[in-house]
């Protein structure tokens, strides 16, 4: 009998489907925004209100713009993206072969379509749109991530009443694409379901059964009379 855990999807190719959903529809936003929209203040457009917009603008590093020391920080960054995405589908085939649960699959899928569709961008870019940044040694492997959801959630002075952070200036207004939102939304959700997807793990260890310990095949030592008897 099938354990209760097991997908019903008879192959992992359905996870990588969704993966290559996420990639296509990530490409083909950027591409809308690169070929329709002006950087910057100029060709941002309002969606609702002031605070969710679409915005034109290039990150040349990771997320939050963090970026790595030139002249081949930009290389060592996309080599781990690279390396991280044949990482994550080794591990969308393992956990399948695991018998895990569904959903934690579809999670990972998920993470493994932003990462490849933003490494997508850090590989071809350059080339494609141009947009390596000024100096970099080869535009190959330089190309920077296009970026267009911003949420202009706050930006001022926090309460003095509130603890360790009253008084200080923040300034909080993401700036993503579809690829971050999919890695975003697969991490949340294996983090809110975590005790769910990893259940079953508990459970095979705690039906596995205990190791035998050895017995020794030596007759213990006779003592007394009967020890007598046998000399």
């Amino acid at each position: 009998m099938l354990d209760a855990h097991r997908t019903q999807v008879s192959s992992p190719v359905k996870f990588f489907l969704l993966a290559l959903f996420v990639i296509l529809i990530d490409q083909l936003s950027k591409w809308a925004v690169h070929t329709y929209m002006q950087p910057g203040l100029a060709g941002e457009i309002h969606l609702i209100g002031d605070w969710a917009k679409l915005h034109y603008t290039l990150n040349p590093g990771m997320a939050f713009g963090v970026e790595l020391p030139a002249p081949y920080g930009k290389i060592i960054l996309t080599s781990f993206r690279l390396l991280a995405m044949f990482g994550i589908g080794y591990y969308i085939v393992k956990l399948w072969r695991q018998h895990s649960p569904t959903g934690l699959i579809w999670c990972v899928a998920l993470i493994l379509g932003g990462a490849v569709g933003n490494l997508i961008d850090s590989i071809f870019y350059g080339i494609i749109y141009r947009n390596a940044p000024f100096g970099a040694p080869t535009p190959w492997f330089h190309g920077q991530v296009i970026d267009m959801l911003y949420l202009d959630l706050y930006e001022g002075f926090l309460p003095h009443n509130w603890p360790l952070v009253g008084g200080k200036y923040v300034s909080l207004w993401p700036i993503f694409n579809i690829a971050d939102s999919s890695i975003f939304i697969g991490v949340v959700l294996i983090l809110l379901n975590q005790s769910k997807f990893f259940q079953h793990e508990e459970e095979k260890k705690a039906t596995m059964p205990a190791p035998v310990e050895s017995t020794s095949l030596e007759s213990p030592a006779l003592e007394g009379p009967d020890s007598e008897k046998l000399a």
